[in-house]
């Protein structure tokens, strides 16, 4: 058999003084090194440019008593709900562990009277829950009372005009959640995204400040998929059995919440069949229904309010001043009103400055439940 003779290659003689000599090939080196530490810092930073850092900050603190076996039945939220011990993965500027950020322009809160700022009940309250296949769900206790009444903040009328307010959109955004629990009055209701992650933490935190909470309920909009409120969205052409699996999903993330607010929905809540199937499981779990105006004509047997207007639908201070302006001359005609806005800072903002000085103007600042009836 004839053999074939490859050509032998030989290495050329690594001269290693003359290339350190070499002008270009020092500069080459110098650039790699200075790549090399620029990875590392950002290795140890996180991300530059505005990409998101995760940082996860145990809630310890807030994190109270539940029945044993209450949180372990919850599940993952890529599927079905997960708190991992409620733990925050945030996304924005990081925290010291157990630190509170300072808000640039947050108000201050003004001295509370004694016992307003008290903290409402641990949550979950034994005899209103039970076990469902995605995690714990909300009941009517044996005795008739409901989730809406032991998770409402208790109220007494002083005979003056009611005035209430809905801030929503939390959860989501550590920072604006964070300022609306921490600066705001207690009586004012939040409503939190059902796809927050470490919701049951913030809810402990929102309750032991005093304040109610709600649960926002995606709902379909007339302009579906466009936007799109995510894959638990409720909708209009859904059947009864889908649109109630998927707010057993929505019920079991949490605890601690009275009732649901829509989160979008015009076109879900237009629709008679997928209403009634919604109204009849919120109803059977005895819970309340708050709108922000797309359901105003609604009603459903169980505890309902409706937002009779956005406050920020105009995006400026003083529009937002005249909207709070506006809400307490509709409770002085009507004895009181309801208005819905979203956890902007400068809502958030302008809301803590007004409702520190809404009882100097004759006016009684309630939650949300005080001003809901069944319908």
């Amino acid at each position: 058999m004839a053999t074939i003779a490859f050509p032998q290659f030989k290495a050329p003689k690594l001269d290693l003084g003359a290339l350190v000599k070499n002008p270009a090939v020092g500069l080459a080196a110098a650039a790699v090194l200075f790549v090399g530490a620029i990875a590392a810092l950002v290795n140890l930073l996180g991300p530059m440019g505005g990409g998101p850092t995760h940082v996860r900050i145990p809630l310890d603190e807030p994190l109270r008593a539940a029945p044993a076996g209450w949180r372990e039945a919850l599940k993952p939220a890529r599927g079905a709900p997960r708190l991992s011990k409620d733990v925050i993965r945030l996304s924005e500027r990081p925290l010291t562990p157990g630190a509170t950020a300072p808000v640039a322009g947050a108000a201050t809160v003004a001295p509370l009277p004694t016992g307003v700022g008290d903290a409402l009940p641990v949550a979950p309250i034994a005899g209103f829950y039970a076990p469902g296949p995605g995690g714990p769900l909300p009941i009517i206790a044996e005795d008739g009372r409901t989730p809406a009444q032991a998770y409402a903040r208790p109220f007494t009328s002083n005979g003056r005009p009611k005035v209430a307010l809905i801030i929503g959109g939390l959860g989501l955004n550590q920072r604006a959640t964070r300022q609306a629990i921490e600066t705001l009055r207690p009586e004012i209701t939040l409503s939190f995204v059902v796809y927050a992650e470490g919701l049951q933490g913030w809810i402990d935190m929102a309750r032991a400040r005093g304040h109610e909470v709600l649960l926002e309920t995606p709902m379909e909009p007339l302009d579906y998929p466009d936007n799109d409120p995510g894959p638990y969205t409720l909708m209009a052409e859904g059947q009864p059995p889908e649109t109630v699996k998927k707010l057993e999903w929505i019920l079991s993330r949490a605890t601690g919440y009275f009732g649901l607010t829509n989160y979008l929905g015009s076109r879900f809540l237009g629709v008679d069949a997928a209403y009634n199937a919604f109204a009849n499981s919120v109803k059977g779990r005895g819970l309340a229904f708050i709108d922000d105006g797309a359901a105003a004509r609604r009603g459903g047997g169980m505890p309902r309010a409706t937002a009779e207007r956005v406050i920020d639908d105009r995006l400026s201070g003083q529009a937002i001043d005249q909207q709070l302006m506006a809400l307490e001359g509709g409770a002085l005609q009507r004895g009181q009103a309801l208005g819905a806005g979203f956890a902007y800072p400068v809502t958030l903002e302008k809301v803590a400055a007004w409702a520190n000085s809404v009882d100097q103007r004759g006016y009684q600042l309630a939650p949300a439940s005080a001003l809901t009836v069944k319908k």
